[in-house]
């Protein structure tokens, strides 16, 4: 980026295009939502038509809704060509889609081994591999993966979410060093305890949460719009330099 661009430009997304996975609710709706609302033209993906288009009238802005099933990997090359027929070719693509079984290591079942890792590890590879070759040829584009507190931290009921979750930070890395020569960024975002239906089993023990608020720097646990101004960073010329990089969003829980 050049020296002399004014501040205000450097988390400029006007006029993106974005497809952010998971859109519909969670970590995703809310990152679809912020997009949308700095002017991005966002593309949200989902299983349920019903919750993106909720979506779509709480985000306003210009946003469409690609119903599909990420766990159906043969269906990937389509649900590219699929994203990117609203508005063109995604400049930017959020991986917030996700899963936890929580099955205890003694319990894990080969279904739900790869369930987690199909959903939380392979499908953001293989989505990106087929919208890669649009952000090469434009020479600009952001992958901005979800990482968690679980890519390294060991926690109970976890394995399969922990060896997913610890291989979006090593796929991060390998992503940048794979695409980045060609202007396209790979971070990740890693939350800390954020209250999502994917977390809604430890946010409905007031105790447990209690217990994880008091674990962060900060002394709580996070709020949907924390998440907002880390996402605009890696989504935005802001995060030209910055690539390959778990960025950790969670109240200084793993500085403890």
């Amino acid at each position: 980026m050049p020296d002399d661009v004014p501040a205000a430009d450097l988390f400029d997304v006007a006029g993106r295009v974005a497809v952010v996975t998971g859109a519909s609710s969670g970590l995703g709706r809310r990152a679809a939502s912020v997009l949308a609302r700095a002017g991005a033209r966002v593309v949200g993906v989902a299983r349920r038509a019903d919750a993106l288009a909720d979506w779509r009238a709480e985000a306003g802005g210009e946003t469409a809704a690609v119903t599909a099933d990420l766990s159906d990997r043969a269906a990937l090359a389509d649900l590219a060509a699929r994203v990117a027929a609203p508005f063109g070719a995604p400049d930017i693509v959020v991986h917030a889609a996700g899963i936890n079984t929580r099955e205890p290591a003694d319990a894990v079942t080969p279904e739900g081994w790869e369930i987690t890792l199909g959903l939380n590890l392979t499908v953001p590879f293989f989505l990106s591999q087929h919208l890669v070759p649009a952000m090469r040829d434009k020479g600009w584009g952001r992958i901005v993966l979800f990482a968690s507190l679980q890519s390294f931290r060991a926690f109970p009921g976890g394995i399969a979410y922990g060896a997913s979750k610890g291989g979006v930070a090593q796929m991060t890395r390998a992503m940048a060093e794979a695409w980045s020569a060609d202007g396209i960024t790979a971070n990740a975002l890693g939350p800390g305890f954020f209250p999502t239906e994917l977390t809604s089993a430890v946010f409905d023990d007031p105790a447990r949460a209690a217990r994880n608020a008091a674990q962060t720097c900060i002394g709580r646990n996070g709020r949907p719009g924390d998440i907002d101004g880390p996402l605009l960073f890696l989504a935005s010329p802001a995060s030209d330099y910055v690539t390959g990089q778990v960025l950790m969003v969670d109240g200084g829980y793993t500085a403890k």
